[in-house]
């Protein structure tokens, strides 16, 4: 049996032409609010990302007292965490969230849900009137797009 490194046993013959390269690894997602966060200056902020959430994301806000006071607010911590930005805003904090209107909140949660379970932004969905199956892309964007 010949001995050798990977590289010096595979040659330009036992690799297709064509190679098929795996899709690269997307840790963060882009995303816009279907209203938008309004800071304390009236500014309307809608673009944003959020990041895959790591183990830790999930465990430590159940240490948060106001997540042992009310479990609802457990929702509320781990999108402060796990939300890079919102428009010009970078510092993402619990206050910020608590902020957001609830037509917000609810598209954050389901987003957070998608990436962090399916990896991905894009639903299923099938036309009413024709029975035409799509795939759109939840995470928002200009209409048109």
């Amino acid at each position: 049996m010949r001995r050798g490194s990977l590289a010096e046993m595979i040659t330009d013959r036992d690799v297709p032409s064509e190679t098929v390269r795996p899709e690269p690894f997307i840790t963060e997602f882009s995303f816009v609010l279907p209203r938008g966060y309004v800071d304390g200056n009236g500014t309307v902020h809608r673009e944003g990302s959020m990041r895959l959430a790591t183990a830790r994301d999930e465990l430590v806000p159940l240490r948060d007292d106001r997540v042992r006071e009310n479990q609802a607010y457990l929702t509320v911590v781990l999108l402060a965490r796990v939300i890079t930005r919102i428009g010009t805003i970078t510092d993402v904090h619990a206050g910020v969230v608590e902020d957001l209107f609830a037509a917000d909140l609810a598209f954050l949660q389901d987003l957070y849900r998608r990436i962090n379970t399916e990896g991905h932004t894009r639903a299923a969905l099938t036309c009413p009137s024709c029975s035409h199956r799509f795939a759109v892309d939840v995470s928002g964007g200009r209409l048109g797009e």
